[in-house]
């Protein structure tokens, strides 16, 4: 009976403390809490810089596929040593990656 009639007298000092306490528990955790922002955040970062290397690579897939619609015959030469190993003794080959 002592314990309802001190909850009567304090529900405004127990509602905001319980309000408080779950403002700063889906502040900083949930779906779109502080933690889930930073790692979202980071997620977004590499989904970037993938994104950079990738249209690299597409540019020079691209730049590949023309020289070989083109019929370029010192690029298809070129690809053809690469592939078969045929060097005569007088020239250097360099690789590229």
């Amino acid at each position: 009976m002592r314990l309802i009639e001190s909850l009567k007298q304090k529900k405004f000092l127990l509602f905001n403390i319980f309000f408080t306490l779950y403002i700063g528990i889906n502040l900083i955790g949930g779906e779109r809490g502080l933690i889930s922002y930073f790692d979202k955040k980071n997620t977004y970062e590499n989904l970037i810089e993938e994104e950079k290397v990738l249209t690299v690579q597409l540019k020079d897939l691209d730049h590949k596929i023309s020289l070989i619609n083109k019929n370029d015959p010192d690029y298809l030469d070129m690809l053809y040593r690469q592939k078969f190993n045929y060097v005569t003794e007088d020239e250097i080959i360099i690789k590229l990656k």
